[in-house]
């Protein structure tokens, strides 16, 4: 609110208040003043009857700052009346009472709304004293009509300071927190744990008052564009945008609800949500959604979207050891060697084909979409290529292993395509 350039509004050419003789105005003030003390104890017996579980905080001398500030800021209010040309402009009291008011509240975790309550109460009181001493000096209506306006516009600047105390209050209590939260996540996602992790990670979760859960899910995520707004993740979750890739911990991740309220608060992004674990192992969750990740960005997981590793065990499992599987795929499938690129590729695809049906000709042809023939002919040349190998069960297994791996990396067509 705009203040006006005096205690009174001065919205005519003509103000009420300033036709008051000055000797009128210096009585009121006098009087005033000297009831001050006794009018701000009247209104810290009411706030404690309206309130009686406000707490009550004392000064260094045993006084109670509450009461400090009423009778404060009742003597800054009536001061500013005696200056006749109100050069001055609006009353201001001095900041520290009635931020600290605010910052109360704010590091409490309260609302303004009890606080507000309040000034209004010790306004209609200090009105009503105020109203006794005009009668009594003979200060006609309209003058003090603008004093009571005055008394409200007072009143907005001690709210404005109470604010301004308040969001302090609420940005450290936050900045705490965050520093809290971020100490919690480091331990929750160590891989080694010193003493106790059970409680270790209890004491900690206790100090944000975040419920240990019995399991956890670790997410990763892909920043949509560098300056994105954290996603809305909802109560409980651990969400810490400091990373490069932002890290999450999901509670109880298959509760009623979480894997739909997610899904909406990450729209727009991307990345990977680990498996659910206990909690204490979460960062073996945190290793699947990274990995997960790592696939995305080389294209062997579908981006754009936030994956559940649960939905893609195969791929983490065959991408992940790449050196083995290499080697492996090299060992096993050597007699493709001097096949050609195209007729090698044809024949890998039937032995995956017939390997995944455990059928004959006509199971695997109707799986690749060709002639119950032309699968009898390649048959025989995997036969013929690796001989009674291909009977053994272990080979069999590793050929499969191998030959899905490549699925996967897109060097084989999905059997179930026709060609």
């Amino acid at each position: 609110m705009t203040a006006p350039s005096g205690p009174v509004r001065t919205v005519t050419s003509r103000s009420a208040w300033h036709d008051v003789p000055r000797y009128q105005v210096r009585r009121f003030a006098e009087i005033a003043m000297a009831e001050a003390p006794s009018l701000a104890e009247e209104i810290m017996d009411e706030i404690r009857r309206e309130y009686p579980h406000l707490p009550v905080v004392l000064d260094d001398s045993g006084e109670p700052m509450a009461l400090i500030g009423i009778r404060r800021a009742i003597e800054v209010f009536v001061g500013h009346l005696e200056h006749a040309d109100y050069s001055a402009g609006r009353p201001t009291v001095p900041p520290g009472v009635f931020q600290e008011f605010g910052r109360g509240e704010g590091l409490h975790g309260r609302t303004l709304d009890s606080l507000q309550a309040i000034y209004r109460l010790g306004v209609r009181l200090a009105w009503r004293r105020f109203a006794e001493i005009g009668q009594r000096v003979d200060i006609p209506p309209p003058a003090m009509y603008e004093l009571v306006d005055a008394g409200y516009e007072y009143l907005d600047g001690l709210v404005d300071q109470s604010v301004r105390g308040y969001a302090e209050a609420a940005a450290r209590r936050a900045g705490e927190r965050l520093r809290l939260q971020r100490r919690l996540l480091e331990l929750l996602l160590a891989e080694h744990h010193r003493g106790d992790p059970a409680e270790a990670l209890g004491e900690r979760a206790a100090r944000i008052g975040w419920p240990l859960p019995e399991k956890v899910a670790v997410g990763v995520l892909l920043r949509p564009a560098r300056e994105a707004v954290a996603p809305a993740v909802g109560q409980g979750v651990l969400l810490d945008m400091e990373y490069e890739q932002p890290r999450m911990v999901v509670p109880d991740p298959d509760a009623a609800g979480r894997p739909e309220l997610l899904h909406r608060a990450l729209a727009g992004w991307s990345g990977a949500i680990g498996p659910p674990v206990p909690v204490a192992d979460a960062a073996k969750s945190l290793h699947w959604a990274e990995a997960a990740v790592r696939l995305m960005e080389r294209r062997l997981l579908p981006a754009g979207e936030v994956l559940h590793c649960t939905e893609h065990t195969e791929a983490l499992v065959l991408l992940q050891p790449e050196e083995l599987i290499d080697d492996l795929a090299q060992r096993c499938l050597a007699p493709l060697a001097h096949c050609g690129p195209t007729h090698g590729r044809r024949l890998a695809e039937t032995l995956l084909a017939w390997l995944e049906t455990r059928g004959g000709a006509p199971e695997v042809a109707a799986r690749l979409g060709v002639h119950p023939q032309t699968v009898r002919y390649r048959l025989r040349q995997i036969r013929e290529l690796w001989g009674d190998e291909i009977d053994d069960p272990d080979r069999r297994f590793e050929l499969e292993l191998v030959l899905r791996a490549q699925r996967l990396r897109g060097g084989l067509g999905d059997p179930r395509v026709r060609r």
